[in-house]
C-alpha cells in the first residue's frame, strides 16, 4: 500500500521543485558513494521532530520509491518527557504519511536536569542517553541500519569543534560501525547544505517540534562555529565546500600522524627513487601514501 502524499499547502513552484530535485540527488549520491543502504536493510530513520530529521524522512522515502534495492523503513521517536513535548504530533503526522513508526518512552529529561548543574551544557549527556536509546531498540527489532539527521554543516562543526578544542583531526563519517560494534550509523543527508534543509522545511510545512532542553542554550560551542561558517559561507563563497571536500582529499604523507603513515621508516633510499635528479621544485610527489578512500561532494 503506498503512503499518501504530503503536500504544502501552498503552490509548488519551479524553485521549490529545483530545491527537492537538488536534495534527494545529493541524498542518492552520498547513499551511493558509500554503499549506505543495500538488498534487505532494514533503515531506522531517528526522528526528533527538527527539519533535519523530517528532511531525513522526506528525503529517504523518495529514494525508497525508486531505489533498485528494496529496503525497510521505520521511523523511531525518543519522548524524552521533556515538560510541554506535544507527544501527538510525530504519530499524527507519520499516520498521516502511511510511514511504520514507533516512539521509545523514557525519562531521560529528570536524570539530564539531575545530573547537569543548571547552566551547564547538556547536550553531551543527553545525547548519550538518547543514542542508547535508540541504539538498544534497533538492536531488538532487526534493525541493520540507524538514519541520522546530520548535514553537511554539522560535519563541518564538528571537525572544528575537534580541531580547536580536542586537538583532534576528526569529523563525523558518512558512514560508521557504532562504538559498542553492533550498529552501522549513516548520515544521508551528509552532502547537503543546512540552509537548503531548513528552506526545504518550511515548503514543505513540517510540523517542527523546537527543542526546549539543549536547544534553548545559547553559549553552545558548536553554535559559535556554526555562526563562523555561516560567515565564511556568507563572505567567502565556496570556502566551506572546499573544506568539506578536503575531508575525502586526505595526504597522511603530508601530516603528522605517525599512526598513518611510516615517517620512521622513510629512508634515503625512498628519497632517491621518487625524487630523481630530474624533478622539478615544488614536485609534490611522495613515496610511501597509504591507500585511502575519497569521496567527491559533487
Amino acid at each position: 500500500m503506498s503512503a499518501p502524499s504530503f503536500a504544502p499547502s501552498a503552490p509548488i513552484r519551479a524553485a521549490d521543485d529545483r530545491l527537492a530535485a537538488r536534495l534527494r540527488r545529493q541524498v542518492g549520491q552520498a547513499v551511493g558513494d558509500f554503499r549506505m543502504i543495500a538488498e534487505g536493510d532494514k533503515v531506522m530513520v531517528c526522528l526528533s521532530g527538527g527539519k533535519d530529521s523530517y528532511t531525513l524522512l522526506d528525503m529517504l522515502l523518495a529514494l525508497q520509491a525508486r531505489a533498485p534495492v528494496h529496503f525497510e523503513l521505520v521511523a523511531v521517536n525518543l519522548d524524552q518527557k521533556q515538560p510541554g513535548f506535544p507527544a501527538h504530533v510525530l504519530p499524527q503526522y507519520l499516520r498521516e504519511r502511511g510511514v511504520p513508526f514507533h516512539v521509545i518512552e523514557q525519562d531521560t529529561y529528570s536524570t539530564v536536569t539531575r545530573v547537569i548543574p543548571q547552566g551547564r551544557t547538556m547536550c553531551s549527556l543527553c545525547s548519550r542517553l538518547r543514542r542508547g536509546a535508540l541504539y538498544q531498540w534497533a538492536a531488538d527489532n532487526g534493525v541493520t541500519k540507524v538514519a541520522l539527521g546530520h548535514h553537511r554543516d554539522d560535519i563541518l562543526a564538528t571537525f572544528f569543534l575537534n580541531l580547536f578544542h580536542q586537538a583532534n583531526l576528526k569529523a563525523m563519517p558518512p558512514k560508521l560501525r557504532s562504538d559498542d560494534g553492533r550498529h552501522i550509523v549513516i548520515r544521508p543527508l551528509a552532502y547537503c547544505r543546512e540552509a537548503d534543509i531548513a528552506e526545504y522545511a518550511t515548503q514543505r510545512g513540517f510540523p517542527i517540534i523546537p527543542c526546549n532542553l539543549c536547544g534553548s542554550q545559547d553559549n553552545l560551542q558548536r553554535k559559535a562555529v556554526s555562526r563562523m561558517l555561516a560567515e565564511w559561507d556568507d563572505q567567502h563563497p565556496g570556502r566551506c565546500e572546499n573544506i568539506f571536500r578536503a575531508l575525502g582529499n586526505v595526504s597522511p604523507s603530508h601530516l603528522a600522524d605517525r599512526k598513518l603513515f611510516d615517517f620512521a621508516g622513510l629512508g634515503r633510499e625512498d628519497v632517491e627513487k621518487e625524487w630523481p635528479e630530474h624533478a622539478e621544485p615544488g614536485d609534490n610527489r611522495t613515496s610511501i601514501r597509504p591507500s585511502i578512500h575519497s569521496f567527491e561532494s559533487e
